[in-house]
């Protein structure tokens, strides 16, 4: 409510100046708007010619070094593309890594501008009294807020918890696309060994077929048990073909983890990636502090405890403050002011909600603690059987297939043929041989898990150091 204060002005000018100065500020606060129209066509242009140029990934991997020992000390691709610098190259050129920043710099752009005093407000009155000799009487005010309750300062802090859990989010989505990289580089060498496995076993054969064909002519092998190593024959060619498919597609999911584009023709070296594991029994105290999706589940209750103090604190009100101009019967300075009174409403509905929502993120962060372990626990089982079956196959079972197959191949060679030993013996070994390599893929697939789980051993840093390597990058 206004109240009118003073004695009349001698002039209208104070009138003008109150006047001008609220334009002057209404008009000095506003920004200009500048159109960015969206051209996908020039993006797809963009994309189809993406370089592989090693100078910027280079210079991305040096600043991710400073924080991170195990990024390679350099990155040449003259020689091909390793498994540790597809990681490098995952992090710069992976889309969803870059959507995951992007939605930082909003978070960023929030916690950068949170905090403001609200803007004042402009009133202006006018009246036309119809008496014929009565002048057009006005009146405007100049209303400010000013921050008594703190409020301003909570805000802040929520927008600062709020980006610093967006952060989280963008180390998370990081190690997830490192940890994707090293499955699908698993993937991709597996089917790749896969496919030597098929042209040896194709090899094989065809030495066998030649022998047969030798023996049918002659007569010293029938024409029904010659026609078995043919079928096998076109059974493996065709069992070629898929595994060629199959690795095909592996590097292409490879190369789309990375962000390079399907038709790239740089160079895959084979190997399996290096996991150094944890062999600590405690290391599932250790992921409380690395895993990156806790940390995630901790910042977000950090910025619920936030939203809970700015509900509290919008309890107690603002001041709000107007000063102004009026042309009555003579010239007046108006002054007004308003205090919200909580006693009826007192936000009670924004604490409750706030209330629960902190509740909520401590149950969220407590849950996935608890469903983690469950997922170590498994991981580490797993890897025992698998790791027990292998050494079976290697120790045991491949040797003997190895050895039974050269020892009939060279009895054939001498004339002594028993065909279906001979068919069952190679397809054995090739069985053998292909489930061996699924069993170590089995192994690095489920290390891989665990190093998941475990996080990375450079998670514990503060957010300018995330921030600092997580930077959108073209």
């Amino acid at each position: 409510m206004l109240h009118k204060l003073g004695a009349s002005c001698t002039s209208a000018s104070l009138g003008g100046t109150l006047l001008l100065t609220a334009i002057i500020i209404v008009a000095g606060g506003c920004q200009t708007y500048s159109a960015a129209p969206l051209n996908l066509r020039s993006f797809q242009a963009d994309l189809d010619s993406r370089p592989l140029a090693p100078e910027p990934v280079e210079a991305f991997a040096a600043r991710l070094r400073e924080s991170d020992a195990t990024i390679p000390d350099r990155i040449d691709f003259a020689d091909g593309l390793s498994a540790a610098e597809a990681e490098v190259v995952a992090l710069f050129y992976n889309p969803d890594l870059r959507l995951a920043r992007l939605q930082a710099g909003v978070a960023l752009a929030t916690y950068e501008n949170a905090g403001l005093w609200e803007d004042p407000v402009f009133g202006f009155d006018g009246a036309e009294i119809l008496s014929p000799a009565a002048p057009f009487e006005f009146g405007f005010i100049l209303q400010f807020t000013l921050p008594v309750s703190g409020r301003l300062g909570v805000e802040r802090d929520l927008a600062g918890a709020e980006h610093a859990a967006q952060l989280r989010r963008v180390a998370d989505a990081e190690w997830h696309t490192r940890t994707e990289v090293r499955r699908r580089w698993t993937r991709w060498t597996t089917a790749a060994l896969q496919l030597d496995l098929h042209n040896e076993v194709l090899a094989q054969l065809e030495r066998i077929i030649t022998l047969t064909d030798q023996l049918e002519a002659a007569g010293e092998l029938r024409r029904v048990d010659a026609r078995l190593f043919r079928a096998e024959l076109a059974a493996q060619r065709a069992a070629h073909t898929d595994a060629e498919r199959q690795t095909r597609q592996a590097r292409l999911d490879l190369l789309a983890i990375t962000g390079l584009p399907p038709a790239a023709t740089i160079d895959l070296v084979r190997g399996l990636p290096t996991l150094p594991l944890e062999s600590d029994p405690a290391s599932a105290t250790r992921m409380i502090e690395t895993n990156t999706l806790l940390a995630v589940r901790r910042a977000e209750y950090q910025a619920a405890e936030h939203a809970l103090r700015l509900e509290v604190r919008k309890q107690y009100p603002d001041i709000t403050i107007g000063t102004g101009y009026a042309n009555e019967d003579d010239d007046r300075l108006l002054l007004g002011l308003s205090l919200p009174i909580p006693s009826l409403n007192a936000n009670r509905a924004g604490i409750a909600e706030a209330l629960a929502a902190r509740a909520l993120a401590r149950g969220s962060a407590e849950t996935t603690y608890e469903q983690l372990l469950h997922q170590l626990q498994s991981a580490r089982a797993a890897l025992d059987a698998v790791r027990s079956q292998q050494a079976a196959y290697e120790s045991t079972l491949v040797p003997m297939l190895t050895a039974q197959s050269a020892d009939v191949e060279h009895l054939a060679s001498l004339g002594d043929v028993d065909t279906l030993l001979l068919l069952d013996t190679v397809t054995r070994q090739a069985d053998a041989k292909s489930r061996l390599l699924d069993l170590r893929e089995d192994e690095r697939q489920i290390e891989i898990t665990i190093a998941q789980l475990l996080g990375p051993d450079t998670h514990a840093q503060d957010t300018d150091a995330i921030q600092s390597a997580t930077g959108d990058t073209p």
